[in-house]
């Protein structure tokens, strides 16, 4: 059996190199895989009190933001492909959308 403290750790690893990724990135889609890292380190520290604990209810949230973390991909991918197709870049410093 793994003690939680292991999965914690893990999850707090994860959660940390989503933030340096994100800080220290300057292309849109490292920014948002950065993003999406950190959502998924906290869903593993989730999961891993809802197995300590057992109750059904951890699962269910996790689920919930499983679920909404596919609808922020899609779109927040959408929103990428509409700013490099209107800029033709993806570097964060360039990207000004109140410009012409």
């Amino acid at each position: 059996m793994i003690p939680i403290s292991w999965y914690l750790l893990l999850s707090g690893a994860l959660f940390s190199l989503g933030v340096i990724g994100f800080l220290i990135k300057r292309n849109l889609i490292t920014v948002f895989m950065s993003i999406e890292l950190m959502l998924n380190a906290v869903n593993l520290s989730f999961v891993a009190f809802a197995h300590e604990l057992n109750p059904v209810k951890g699962q269910i949230f996790v689920f919930f933001v499983m679920m909404v973390a596919a609808a922020e991909a899609a779109v927040g991918l959408a929103i990428i492909i509409a700013v490099f197709r209107a800029r033709a870049t993806l570097a964060v410093d360039q990207i000004d959308l109140m410009k012409l």
